[in-house]
């Protein structure tokens, strides 16, 4: 089964790349035309595709709280630090 992943503007195009050469399917905000949108937006075009979220913005898992909070449905998100995870890890 191959991972399926939705990746936020955030997220580097080095990190997009090792993952799709690690066999994920890699959906980037950008290529979607969805780099514009806020993130509950994004969100909720990751669940319509029924994949998880990744991210390196804080500000989106607040948005995952909330949801998990309501009892609101969602893939899931995956989150890396910015500064504190690398590319490799």
């Amino acid at each position: 089964m191959t991972l399926k992943l939705d990746a936020d503007v955030h997220v580097r195009r080095a990190i997009s790349v090792a993952l799709r050469v690690r066999g994920v399917d890699v959906l980037t905000a950008q290529a979607d035309g969805a780099a514009e949108l806020e993130d509950p937006e994004l969100l909720d075009r990751a669940t319509a595709f029924g994949r998880a979220l990744f991210s390196q913005d804080e500000d989106l898992l607040a948005e995952g709280v909330r949801r998990q909070r309501a009892g609101e449905p969602f893939p899931g998100i995956i989150y890396a630090h910015q500064l504190r995870v690398t590319i490799g890890q």
